[in-house]
């Protein structure tokens, strides 16, 4: 029993302190995958979350889906899914969750953080203030937790503000920014004027769901009464739920901070007013059983502050697909900015202009240019807000954070400051580090000298020769003009024969298009056309291109639309080889065609997408000579997904006990021996919501065993579904090589490895 006498005095809360290397403020997917890389390398790390469950937007209370630069399938950049921890996340989340239960996300991120013995996880810990040992540097953070009535002084020589608002940055002084900047200030076209709105809003969402008997609905006296109020009220269907009420958004016109609680009860005024509609109108049938299962009670922020780093990202730098020597990820998401007014507005509830590739983005975009030791992580990066319009969704915010938890390892192994790591060189370092854990930096291979396989001698007991993509599959209608991404070598003429069915006498246009940008996806230039002629029925046509590609790359072998033509199918799939289509994809703006309006900045061009599985078949065909770009040399090249080429060794399906074999002239010491697998690097995996066809990409190598050359077994797995495979030998080795026998995973999808580093 605890007696306390009165105490005239104001009492204290309980106080604790920490002592840290890093502390993270904010804990969503930036801070999440910003706290596991810098744990990883060692570095001590606190990550500080204001509410009681991990993934900001993406976590339960709000349920967005995290999305990047594959954009729901909807844009030209094949294999651009962001890697990494990042990946590693939604790759989990895949094979527990396929069905996008956010519940279930909310636990693979908390596992994940959990599982790191060097975080220290303070959840329902709000950071309030900041204490620094001079004007450019901050000496600790001060936080409550309401849930233990605990105050915390958390003390560390780096800091990470990922917290969505800035408070870090914003209560050490650093310099921010509010609104659109005008067109003048960085010469961009798209900077929007106020009748578009200077920010985004916020937004909140509901699910429903059917029961087996009716059930009524009283509106609450605050909800919309009139549903007209809402221009786009038409676009509701009784069946959407969850984040495709994207678009439920309000409070871009006010100030998105301290205005929130009133923007989260204006949104709750909507959604209510809505269910009233939906449920008491009369406009729709068949919701008499249906209910409210979920309303979400937190706004999902889009837009506050922004804060000046060393480099701000324009415009320019995304559309122009700018090259930075301090590149330490990749963005893809569209511009995507809206009307302040949100769900009031008459104008399209966003405007959303793509680049006809990925972009790099610089590290110096993450380090405070007026905090000694502070780097920002999250949408409050250093960016134009034309430019966040990009750089602001989750799965990019979340790749990004993880260079910030690499430099700040960086950082602390080299005692340097965040910003030196640009004056000292480091920056290969920090990039080669990232690249060793997935980051795909682009143009940015791991480094020759980081790999011992690269002093070796590899072969294999077979590669895949793609003379064929086997005629075994149904048969799609070209109505959508359609095309097959092959990689191509480079100066050779490829002769094709396909199965087609004309429904009368008819002909077929057939074009060899390619990009202007050597790793890019977006089929702009017509290399070559040719229109055959066809009979009514069943037939084989064949064709020869004469021209060809100048280098190893990708090039589109298409086929124009004519919907009384049939294209054969194959069942086959294979890594780096993906049919794609002029489709549509309107949820992020694609009408199969981007034609923006002149003078604003933004390219036109087409878009050439892929289906989402389990459609998105191969077209079947013969192909002479074969494509040989998927042999053992791809092993060491340093990159681990397909990025102009393929990069991935293949074997023959024939081939059925599938071995890579790598051999040095003289013993080499191994203590850690990494795989590099392909989760299909296409697919967007969104995290909640959408489900998914598989629980494990078809691509990804499932069994194998790892033999040192006299067959001792050193590494046995069975049933792996992750991207990248680390196994730390108990004990170094001495070897002069390694076999590994790799298991199809399965009869339609041959073995595939990107890379093997040994070290």
């Amino acid at each position: 029993m605890l007696i306390k006498d009165f105490n005239k005095e104001v009492r204290s809360n309980k106080v604790v302190e920490l002592q840290s290397e890093l502390v993270v403020v904010g804990g969503g997917t930036a801070g999440v995958c910003a706290a596991i890389t810098a744990a990883r390398k060692g570095t001590k790390t606190v990550l500080v979350q204001d509410r009681p469950v991990l993934g900001g937007n993406a976590s339960s209370e709000v349920r967005l889906w995290i999305l990047g630069a594959t954009s729901h399938l909807g844009n030209n950049n094949r294999w651009s899914r962001e890697g990494g921890v990042m990946d590693e996340i939604l790759v989990e989340n895949l094979y527990r969750n396929k069905e996008g239960n956010a519940v279930i996300f909310d636990t693979v991120l908390l596992e994940k953080v959990l599982n790191e013995e060097n975080i220290t996880l303070l959840l329902n810990t709000s950071v309030y203030d900041v204490s620094k040992s001079s004007d450019t540097k901050i000496e600790s953070v001060k936080a409550f937790n309401p849930q233990n009535s605990t105050e915390y002084v958390i003390n560390a020589p780096l800091f990470c503000d990922a917290s969505g608002d800035g408070i870090v940055a914003f209560k050490a002084g650093a310099s921010f920014r509010m609104g659109a900047e005008s067109k003048g200030e960085f010469g961009e076209l798209f900077a929007p004027d106020k009748s578009y709105g200077e920010l985004l809003g916020h937004s909140m969402y509901f699910y429903s769901k059917n029961t087996d008997k009716p059930v009524k609905y009283v509106a609450p006296d605050f909800a919309l009464k009139d549903i007209k109020k809402i221009p786009r009220y038409k676009a509701i269907g009784k069946d959407d739920k969850g984040c495709r009420f994207w678009w439920f958004e309000y409070g871009g016109d006010g100030d998105t901070i301290h205005d929130t609680e009133q923007i989260k009860y204006e949104l709750w005024k909507v959604i209510y007013g809505v269910w009233d509609y939906i449920k008491n109108s009369g406009e729709f049938e068949d919701v008499d059983n249906m209910t409210l299962e979920w309303v979400g009670t937190v706004p999902g922020k889009r837009e506050s502050r922004r804060f000046e780093g060393l480099y701000m990202m324009k415009q320019q730098d995304v559309i122009g697909q700018a090259i930075f020597e301090d590149a330490i990820a990749h963005g893809g998401w569209a511009i995507d900015l809206h009307p302040a007014e949100g769900v009031y507005s008459k104008l399209s509830g966003c405007t959303q202009w793509h680049s006809k590739g990925v972009y790099q983005i610089p590290y110096r975009s993450f380090v405070s240019k007026d905090i000694d030791n502070l780097f920002l992580a999250g949408r409050i990066i250093s960016a134009t807000h034309v430019a966040f319009g990009s750089t602001r969704v989750m799965a990019t915010t979340g790749l990004c954070a993880q260079a910030v938890g690499m430099a700040a390892a960086v950082c602390i192994e080299n005692d340097v400051k965040p910003a030196e790591i640009l004056q000292n060189g480091l920056i290969k370092t920090l990039q080669n580090e990232l690249n060793l854990t997935g980051q795909s930096i682009p143009n940015i291979p791991i480094q020759t000298e980081s790999n011992l396989v690269n002093e070796a001698t590899i072969t294999s007991s077979s590669n895949l020769n793609l003379s064929e993509i086997p005629f075994d599959g149904e048969w799609t209608n070209l109505a959508t003009s359609a095309a097959q991404l092959l990689p191509f070598i480079a100066n050779e003429n490829y002769k094709f024969k396909v199965q087609v069915i004309a429904d009368e006498d008819t002909r077929i246009e057939v074009q060899l298009r390619t990009s202007k940008r050597s790793k890019n996806y977006t089929p702009e230039v017509i290399i070559e056309k040719q229109i055959i002629n066809l009979k009514k029925g069943e037939q084989e046509v064949e064709f020869e291109f004469v021209g060809s590609v100048t280098k190893n790359k990708y090039a589109f072998v298409t086929f124009m639309s004519n919907e009384k033509v049939y294209l054969k199918n194959s069942n086959k799939r294979y890594s780096g080889i993906l049919s794609v289509f002029n489709g549509v994809n309107k949820a992020v703006s694609n009408n199969g065609k981007q034609t923006p309006p002149d003078g604003i900045g933004v390219d036109t061009f087409e878009f050439w997408i892929p289906q989402r599985r389990p459609e998105g078949f191969n077209i079947a065909m013969e192909i002479s000579p074969a494509i040989e770009a998927f042999d053992s040399s791809n092993i060491g090249n340093g990159y681990v997904r397909p990025w102009g080429t393929v990069n991935a060794w293949s074997a023959s399906l024939e081939d059925k006990n599938p071995t890579l074999k790598i051999e040095w002239d003289s013993e080499k010491e191994l203590s850690e021996i990494k795989l590099f697998l392909d989760p299909d690097y296409d697919h967007p995996l969104e995290c909640t919501l959408m489900g998914h066809p598989e629980e494990v990409a078809p691509f990804c190598v499932r069994n194998y065993t790892i033999k040192d050359l006299n067959g001792t077994i050193l590494v046995q797995k069975e049933g792996n579904y992750q991207t990248i495979n680390t196994w730390k030998l108990d004990s170094k080795i001495k070897t002069k090589g390694i076999i590994i026998e790799a298991e199809h995973p399965s009869g339609n999808v041959p073995a595939s490895i990107f890379e093997v580093i040994c070290s």
